[in-house]
């Protein structure tokens, strides 16, 4: 009955995991500023790859919107027209989003391809709101998170032009990446309330609330370790990508918050875990979370003392989203004999 709601629901989650892992990998090879200007990609829909289709050309066409770099500058075609044999400056007008005029094949195309898979899974989403308005009147929740994560993704699209405008604002890279997490959210929700689950055994009161408490400690995490990414994004500016060992070199307290706390969280879910043995419920997803937060650790370790390896970055974010998802997950599932999910 719910066949083709769950198999987009997947899928839209699916590509919103690859989108958050691929937004890690524009930050992790500084790619954010590879596409200067929002939506296109310096004015074109499939983006140059080298620097000489960005010169002034003489007897060429170029349509309205089309940008070259000239002097150190973005300048954007006015209307479609063709060049002569000498440059004509009432034709181009300067591009006043930012000041930021450099082109890098290989940043442009790893923000280029963030970007498509953006776009994908905004299709997605919009074919599961398709396929969840039959249910606005059996289960309305199904069709109210649909409705969420389309509204969602639309203002998560909104938020990525804004961060290019801003030529990459360490605070709003953070809200693009509270939004992603909510939309994880949204799309969860959706999952569970299009299936049916038989749980083996009744989950107690205990059990329930010591889930949601290291649920809330993974939050908490979530938000310092935003906090020092958005540290380490000012020292990346200060120090450059060929530095690493220099951005942790004077963290701020909140790095240290973040880094005693994973032991917290630990010891936390080392408890839950006891107690689902204890109480013989299904160990699944509490292994899950074991090893998610083991990952993370050993990252942040690696990151600390091994001066940021190559894609430590990213899977620790991506880590950080899957542990919060698994946990949500969890924490629908269990709850379903308590609340009527069709309202």
């Amino acid at each position: 009955m719910y066949k083709q709601l769950q198999r987009w629901t997947r899928i839209s989650l699916i590509i919103v995991y690859l989108v958050i892992g691929a937004g890690a990998t524009v930050r992790m090879t500084g790619s954010g500023m590879g596409c200067p200007d929002w939506p296109k990609c310096f004015g074109y829909y499939i983006p140059p790859t080298q620097a000489e289709q960005l010169e002034w050309k003489p007897n060429t066409k170029y349509s309205e919107g089309n940008v070259i770099i000239d002097n150190k500058r973005l300048l954007v075609a006015s209307a479609s027209f063709t060049t002569t044999d000498r440059f004509n400056s009432d034709r181009w007008e300067p591009y006043t989003k930012h000041d930021y005029a450099v082109f890098d094949a290989q940043h442009t195309w790893i923000e280029f391809i963030n970007r498509l898979l953006g776009a994908l899974s905004g299709l997605a989403i919009l074919i599961l709101f398709g396929f969840s308005l039959k249910w606005i009147r059996k289960k309305p929740i199904i069709f109210i998170f649909s409705l969420l994560s389309l509204l969602g993704i639309l203002f998560q699209a909104w938020l990525g032009k804004t961060v290019v405008d801003s030529n990459l604002m360490p605070m709003k890279i953070s809200l693009h990446m509270l939004m992603a997490l909510l939309l994880v959210g949204f799309l969860l929700v959706v999952r569970v309330a299009s299936k049916s689950f038989g749980l083996s055994k009744k989950p107690t009161r205990k059990i329930s609330l010591l889930l949601c408490s290291t649920f809330v400690l993974t939050l908490v995490q979530i938000a310092l370790g935003i906090q020092v990414r958005q540290f380490i994004d000012t020292q990346v500016v200060r120090w450059g990508y060929d530095f690493p060992q220099y951005w942790l070199a004077a963290p701020e307290l909140n790095f240290y918050i973040h880094r005693s706390m994973s032991i917290l969280v630990l010891l936390a879910n080392a408890w839950l875990f006891i107690s689902v043995i204890k109480e013989q419920l299904e160990k699944v997803f509490i292994k899950r979370i074991l090893w998610l937060i083991g990952g993370e650790v050993a990252l942040g370790i690696a990151m600390f003392y091994l001066d940021f390896p190559f894609a430590t970055q990213p899977l620790h974010l991506v880590l950080a989203t899957l542990l919060f998802g698994v946990q949500l997950y969890w924490i629908l599932r269990i709850n379903l004999h308590r609340y009527d999910l069709s309202f």
